[in-house]
């Protein structure tokens, strides 16, 4: 009755879907930015509302450099931990946030969601999908925002699992920040080496 979650594309297509959760913030989605347009690359960033509200003007840069959007709710909650209206009044908060830029030109927004930890209870995902969200999850974890690996096994983590069609999870936050200043130039390096194009996640 309701659509499946999105693990992974078509290896068919020779792409990659790179995410980014968690911003926009002033401290690292700017260079996430200049970092994609250098190599041509776009992306697809998951932002929570809240940071939308407190950084505009990055999030206009997102939407001007081409970019997808995907809403991560307006105070990223864990869906398991909410009460369901709680959870999708929030989903809806951030929605609305989102949709006052409608005026910049950007590709439509197309209703993709992701769960803040991957984590949401079948009964939030039915009613959202029924409500037109597309989940979107991932089969790539850079794990960049866990303080105990090191730049190295991060790194490693995508190295290892990236093939076409994937979608990899990266995070655009302060927590994050150190391991993804090293790990996306190389993984952008290894992505134009291997011939396929950096997408956005456009269904």
């Amino acid at each position: 009755m309701f659509p499946r979650r999105y693990w992974a594309f078509s290896k068919k297509q020779h792409s990659v879907y790179l995410t980014f959760d968690d911003g926009p913030i002033p401290e690292v989605t700017p260079w996430v930015l200049s970092v994609l347009k250098k190599q041509q690359a776009k992306a697809t960033f998951f932002c929570i509302g809240n940071n939308i509200d407190k950084h505009p003007e990055i999030f206009k840069s997102i939407l001007e450099d081409g970019h997808s959007i995907g809403n991560h709710t307006y105070n990223h909650l864990n869906g398991r931990k909410t009460n369901s209206l709680n959870y999708l009044n929030n989903v809806q908060k951030a929605e609305e946030t989102i949709l006052k830029f409608e005026n910049v030109k950007t590709p439509k927004y197309m209703k993709l969601f992701r769960p803040p930890y991957g984590k949401l209870t079948s009964t939030q995902a039915k009613i959202l999908q029924k409500n037109g969200y597309k989940i979107i999850m991932w089969d790539v974890l850079s794990a960049d925002f866990d303080q105990t690996i090191s730049e190295e096994k991060c790194l490693q983590n995508v190295l290892n699992n990236i093939q076409a069609g994937a979608i990899v999870v990266f995070h655009d936050s302060l927590k994050a920040e150190k391991k993804l200043r090293y790990v996306l130039p190389k993984i952008l390096n290894y992505i134009s080496e291997k011939g396929w194009d950096c997408k956005t996640i456009d269904i």
